[in-house]
């Protein structure tokens, strides 16, 4: 068994509390007894308490990640970052999944069981504004994605529509005309898929080119590959997925359709996921700024404890798009 601060304290000769205002880093601590405290405690191989010491300043030194799915390569992805990330913050994260679904984001939402956390970081799909600010728990909560509970939560996003507005141009740029876009998800109040929409509506309007938009139930390859099928009947000449897994799955299709992409059909998707990048062809997409989401998720949810009165922020994080073969040749 490692050593107690007793068995430091009596080795080195001097008290308990010296021993934990060495530990601490307490200025107030005579250099040589400090070198003589801190030999004693590399001899011994003393291990610091860090959960007591939390929770002696009001602190459990735990942070929750809400998120939809998990085994999504997206949110997967950004759960690595983040808990990467926490432990600068002398943080351990706690990741629950919902799946979407309102009552289990509202239940993880006023409480993440039993567990007592620092603040909460989440990815609602199933609540609303209103929903969000009903909360009957007090610890920070910073959300990711669009829904920005009428900015009055700390909110960090980055701009969908800009986004989709981009990688149409790009299609409109490579001489197509006939575009469609797959994911609008009209039974979910998060607002990534409207926004995203009125991007690609706005830079078709802007080119006077007609929209066509299918609907998906989830962001899926199985879900990218229905829609995909009922596009085959269709004179599209390019395809904008709301998600590289739609675009992963309508890929698929229209390869094994025969279609030629893209010389026949672009596809295009969103996220930056590493499946995309290996497709054959790779695939062209919006690549968020990841590991600014996470550092701003972060440093949101910090500044909210060290100033719980200060007014809600929305940071809107960059993000590029990621051109390869699946829109030109030669990419």
């Amino acid at each position: 068994m490692s050593a107690n601060l007793r068995q430091v304290a009596e080795r080195a000769g001097v008290s308990v509390r010296t021993v934990s205002n060495v530990v601490s880093g307490f200025a107030l601590v005579a250099p040589e007894t400090r070198e003589r405290v801190q030999r004693v405690i590399d001899e011994l191989g003393y291990k610091p308490n860090a959960a007591a010491r939390h929770l002696r300043g009001g602190r459990s030194g735990l942070v929750a990640l809400v998120l939809p799915e998990i085994a999504s390569p997206y949110f997967g992805e950004l759960a690595g970052l983040l808990a990467d990330r926490a432990g600068a913050h002398a943080w351990t994260l706690l990741v629950q999944q919902t799946g979407g679904d309102a009552a289990r984001e509202r239940e993880l939402l006023d409480g993440v069981r039993s567990q007592t956390v620092d603040g909460l970081i989440m990815s609602p799909w199933g609540l609303s504004p209103s929903d969000l600010t009903r909360r009957t728990d007090s610890a920070p909560l910073v959300l990711l994605g669009e829904q920005d509970a009428d900015g009055l939560l700390d909110h960090v996003a980055i701009d969908n529509v800009v986004a989709a507005a981009d990688l149409t141009r790009h299609l409109i740029q490579t001489g197509r005309r006939r575009i469609a876009a797959i994911g609008l998800q009209s039974h979910l109040v998060n607002g990534t898929a409207a926004r995203r929409a009125e991007g690609y509506r706005q830079a078709l309007a802007d080119a006077n080119l007609p929209a066509r938009e299918i609907p998906v139930r989830r962001l899926h390859r199985a879900d990218g590959a229905a829609a995909m099928t009922e596009l085959l009947t269709s004179d599209v000449d390019a395809v904008f997925c709301f998600s590289d897994q739609l675009a992963l799955g309508a890929l698929h299709v229209a390869v094994a359709s025969g279609r030629r992409v893209p010389a026949d059909l672009a596809v295009a998707g969103f996220d930056d996921i590493e499946d995309g990048r290996f497709a054959n062809p790779a695939l062209t997409t919006v690549a968020p700024d990841k590991p600014a989401i996470a550092d701003a998720a972060l440093t949101c949810l910090a500044d909210r404890l060290a100033n719980p009165g200060a007014p809600p922020r929305r940071l809107v994080v960059p993000h590029r798009l990621e051109i390869r073969a699946s829109t030109t040749t030669g990419s």
